[in-house]
């Protein structure tokens, strides 16, 4: 088997502009958890400890990971023999007593009874981590090679200034045989053979305890990359096949090293996994999830993951995005090599519910292109509270039952800020005694503030242990949510609050350009606002893009937002918009179309004439040497192409709509000259 580290890049937060994160989120997050599981084939209990594993990880979908190590004497090698070298290695990096025991995050060095996992591992899930892992394997299935993409992002300060990060390979579906005294884990034997799960093979670094890295400061993004051969076989003798479609990887950022009496583990991932094509062209739509933090609003931000699988490198593409007959069309330029991914985005308006979004893309590279991937988008819905205020009191009545040590809550605002938070209580002696807790708070006008309960028992706060219960109210005692009947909500149960203050009347103008060169054009708007703006500016973007560029602007005495790049593109067409936040919120003016000069065509753009314009019919185009036309609407799609014989053309408008139009005319000598024209009847 063969392991090579390919690339390693370590980036401070200020020089984030050489290269941004891919994969992993910027935003704190608690840790997510590997629980190490030592086992063996001839173990009775293990299938019970098996059972326990399943039920931590169904408790906590996509925040868990069980990882079983096949160790000691009670891990035979007869068919199929799932010891291997990199399993011996860290199980022997643990003291325990006998299996099946495990490892919760390498909390400690001795390994804990199946009894403690639960409980070890929701105080881990607790934890605020110092960092987030994320990452992408794209797998060849000819040659078995995996390009694996690990990035670490942190968020907070390690606590020593080297973590290790590894990346381990599970296999699951190996069926085998398995000791089972109690028949613990019905669910996993198929006849008379045993479906072994998440069985760790290998270990894709050098070392199985993981590669160094470093920073491990705050705003640190760290990237690694990894050419990892997949053995067809792993075990000596009787080794398991390495099925492809069963496996998956798992990366894991530790704090301290081997020989250390403990290695926590700051946090994990399972990584995301597709496998690649010999096509040259084959982009994928990985993703479509909801973008930006909580909002009470139905204007969702929507984020298109879509990655590179294919030989050549993407430089376009437009894809479109549907939602119960909503469409939005993005238009992206770049590159994208092989493996590689961006994030696109757009916005929609949600309903209350969860609903279905495709994402498919259209066209890649110039040519018509057919991928399609979908995901869900949820609105809440959210109580209303109105204020004439900068802040409000709301109230929050909590009816504890007898286990209150298992009950925290809290408020937080849609920056993730925590206004107020509460619990644990005390447990209480009856078996069925309740308690009120009565809590005031405050939260800032103009918010959709999140209310989450926890309980650590899993089974709500209602009615085997006494009747409790929520409500929260505003200061006149009106309910905003929550009645005496809602205990019954399991782990956790949240609710989202917008707080409405006084509205500021804002207007926004639209952007006039002016000065316009090959790079370089100025803008002003004009704004409408009692008082000052948080910040002020325009976004400016290429019709064939989706993603602007933020100039920043200036409000003079005359109320007018002023701005200007020379960072533009000659012959390009580009739309801009001026913006103001106020109060946190981004208010929008119209957009303007314009284009930058063309380089080297003054005097085929002085031949070159367009009439009428605006035309209701017929455009009439007379040049030299003209060639060819295209035309594009306003959000970059090719609508029209036409090719020239001659030095003029009667171009037919009658299947555009009305609006505004570019017009490209590329002249025989190669040069390429753009035009405005605009349809209306």
């Amino acid at each position: 088997m063969k392991k090579f580290t390919f690339a390693l890049m370590a980036l401070l937060a200020f020089t984030f502009s050489l290269k941004a994160q891919q994969y992993v989120s910027t935003e704190p997050a608690n840790r997510n958890v590997i629980l190490e599981e030592f086992t063996g084939r001839n173990c009775g209990y293990c299938t019970d400890g098996h059972a326990r594993a399943n039920q931590i990880m169904a408790s906590h979908p996509g925040r868990v990971w069980a990882m079983n190590l096949h160790c000691t004497g009670l891990s035979p090698t007869s068919y199929p023999n799932l010891n291997c070298p990199d399993g011996t290695a860290l199980s022997n990096g643990f003291s325990f007593d006998g299996i099946p025991t495990g490892v919760v995050n390498r909390h400690s060095g001795t390994a804990a009874d199946r009894g403690q996992w639960a409980s070890l591992t929701n105080t881990q899930l607790s934890q605020a981590a110092e960092c987030n892992v994320a990452g992408f394997v794209a797998i060849n299935p000819q040659t078995r090679m995996a390009t694996i993409t690990v990035e670490v992002y942190y968020t907070g300060n390690s606590t020593v200034d080297e973590n290790y990060l590894t990346v381990a390979m599970l296999q699951d579906s190996i069926l085998g045989s398995q000791a089972d005294y109690g028949n613990y884990n019905p669910s996993q034997w198929i006849g008379n053979q045993y479906v072994h799960m998440h069985t760790m093979r290998d270990v894709v670094n050098e070392s199985v305890w993981g590669d160094p890295i470093s920073p491990t400061t705050q705003g640190t993004l760290i990237t690694r990359t990894y050419q990892y051969e997949i053995p067809e076989v792993i075990g000596s003798p009787n080794g398991a096949d390495v099925v492809l479609d069963h496996i998956h990887f798992l990366a894991f950022v530790t704090e301290r090293y081997q020989g250390t009496p403990t290695r926590p583990i700051l946090n994990a991932c399972q990584l995301e996994q597709v496998f690649g094509s010999d096509e040259p062209i084959y982009p994928a739509v990985m993703s479509v999830a909801q973008a930006g933090g909580t909002t009470c609003m139905h204007n969702k931000e929507i984020e298109v993951n879509v990655q590179n699988l294919g030989t050549e490198t993407i430089t376009s593409m437009t894809v479109e995005v549907e939602m119960e007959g909503q469409t939005q069309t993005i238009n992206w330029e770049g590159e994208m090599p092989q493996y590689g991914g961006e994030k696109l985005f757009t916005t929609m308006d949600v309903p209350f519910g969860t609903h279905t979004v495709n994402a498919t893309i259209i066209e890649a590279n110039g040519a018509s292109y057919n991928n399609t991937g979908s995901g869900s988008i949820t609105c809440t819905e959210w109580a209303e509270l109105e204020t004439e205020e900068d802040e409000v009191e709301v109230r929050l009545d909590l009816m504890q039952d007898k286990y209150g040590a298992q009950i925290t809550w809290s408020f937080k605002a849609s920056d993730g800020t925590v206004l107020a938070s509460g619990g644990p209580y005390a447990t209480l002696a009856s078996a069925t005694a309740t308690q009120l807790h009565i809590e005031y708070v405050t939260v800032p006008a103009n918010e959709c503030v999140t209310f989450t309960i926890h309980d650590g028992g899993q089974n709500g706060i209602c009615c085997s242990y006494g009747h409790g219960y929520y409500i929260v109210k505003d200061s006149e005692g009106n309910v905003l949510f929550g009645d005496e009947n809602n205990g019954q909500f399991g782990t956790e149960a949240s609710h989202l609050l917008s707080v409405r203050g006084p509205q500021a009347t804002v207007e926004v103008g639209t952007t006039e350009v002016e000065n316009v060169t090959y790079t370089h054009a100025d803008f002003i708007s004009s704004l409408v606002y009692e008082g000052y703006p948080d910040q002020v500016g325009f976004e400016c973007r290429k019709v064939t893009s989706s993603e602007p560029m933020i100039i920043p602007g200036v409000l003079n005495e005359f109320e007018k937002i002023l701005g200007s790049t020379d960072e533009l593109e000659h012959t390009s067409i580009y739309v801009v918009r001026a913006f103001a936040v106020v109060n946190g919120e981004t208010y929008y003016g119209a957009e303007t179309t314009f284009q930058t000069w063309t380089e080297g065509v003054a005097e085929f753009g002085e031949s070159v004439k367009i009439y009428p314009n605006p035309t209701s019919g017929i455009l009439n185009i007379q040049g030299e040497g003209m060639k060819s036309l295209e035309v594009y609407n306003t959000i970059g799609q090719c609508v029209m192409t036409q090719e020239v014989n001659g030095d003029g053309i009667q171009l037919s408008t009658e299947s555009l709509n009305n609006g505004i139009y570019f017009l490209r005319i590329r002249a025989n000598d190669g040069a390429v000259l753009n035009r405005t024209f605009s349809v209306a009847r």
